[in-house]
């Protein structure tokens, strides 16, 4: 029997039917844009438990929200993730469940993940060099990650997506290397420009920041790209490749603003729902989660605070002091 549904609609007319839900903010990798080198990581008694989860998700599910991301910091250490995988994926009317992983274990999680009826993944890779790949991860291995690829594959996940951030001066010299291995290896591929969230000092933001455009206009010198009409509910702008069947994407909160079309809000794994990703405001929904009828009239009542878009400026000290592992990704 189909769950009752509703639409959540915020005060600016966008109707709202994704979900990133944070099911950890630890993390095994440190990375540079990421978090701090030295992170403190919230007490265990304050990360929301599998039942929380699995009752913000269902929350979510009877207002009208169809596509359920669950991020991090990295998922795939969470103890029951395979168990929550399966919870969340039998929810009626929910159409798709992904993750989005770092890929160091997913050698061993991809097939069971599969099984569990995860549908997508997104796995993060910001170099193809393994002692960049160190650096930029701070403890990151790139053969894991590779293996994880491979067995990402072998499981059967279609569409699977990497995720590259571009930090000018440290990984735009790969542009190119990177767009080669999507292609051989039939992944679709997304540019991200940094987020300018949390207090970082291992770069200076304003000078890495690399413009979608500039990394457009690279892979143009040597693959010809053609705009896709395709959307796929998130933020990504898409390219297409006539002799490819991938997807090359750019995601550009900085040099092109697409809240006007945003329709996704974030809960952390303390259980806050983040109406925004560059905004602080915020509704505390954990204490809520053992009341279904007042947890989806506090998630209704939240959208119309939904901000009509975030402000990042590259010149200026970021006001998010969260690092994107609290945020989910």
């Amino acid at each position: 029997m189909s769950l009752p549904q509703t639409t959540l609609v915020d005060g600016h007319g966008r109707s709202v039917t994704y979900l990133r839900l944070s099911i950890t903010d630890r993390c095994d990798f440190r990375c540079v844009y990421c978090m701090s080198e030295d992170m403190t990581f919230l007490p265990r008694s304050q990360v929301m438990d599998a039942d929380e989860l699995v009752a913000i998700a269902t929350a979510f599910v009877r207002q009208g929200v169809t596509r359920i991301r669950l991020t991090g910091g990295e998922p795939l250490i969470h103890p029951d993730l395979l168990t929550l995988v399966s919870r969340i994926k039998a929810l009626p009317s929910l159409r798709e469940l992904t993750l989005t992983t770092n890929g160091a274990r997913l050698d061993t999680l991809a097939e069971p993940l599969k099984q569990a009826g995860l549908d997508r993944l997104n796995i993060s890779l910001d170099s193809l060099k393994p002692d960049r790949f160190r650096r930029l991860t701070r403890t990151g291995r790139l053969d894991k990650v590779l293996a994880g690829i491979d067995a990402a594959q072998a499981a059967g996940f279609a569409r699977i997506k990497l995720n590259t951030v571009m930090l000018r001066g440290r990984n735009d010299d790969e542009i190119l290397d990177l767009v080669r291995f999507a292609r051989h290896r039939e992944l679709d591929l997304a540019f991200i420009e940094e987020m300018p969230l949390g207090d970082i000092v291992e770069h200076d933001r304003a000078l890495s920041f690399m413009p979608s455009d500039a990394v457009l206009s690279r892979i143009e010198e040597h693959f010809p790209l053609r705009r896709s009409a395709e959307e796929t509910g998130g933020p990504a702008r898409y390219y297409r490749m006539d002799d490819s069947p991938i997807r090359v994407g750019v995601i550009s909160p900085h040099s092109n603003n697409f809240c006007g079309s945003c329709n996704r809000v974030r809960v952390t794994a303390s259980g806050r729902l983040l109406l925004c990703l560059g905004n602080d405001n915020a509704v505390e929904l954990r204490p809520l989660a053992g009341q279904p009828e007042r947890l989806e009239q506090a998630i209704d009542d939240a959208m119309i605070h939904k901000p009509e878009r975030h402000h990042f400026s590259l010149n200026e000290p970021t006001n998010i002091v969260r690092f994107m592992n609290l945020t989910g990704g």
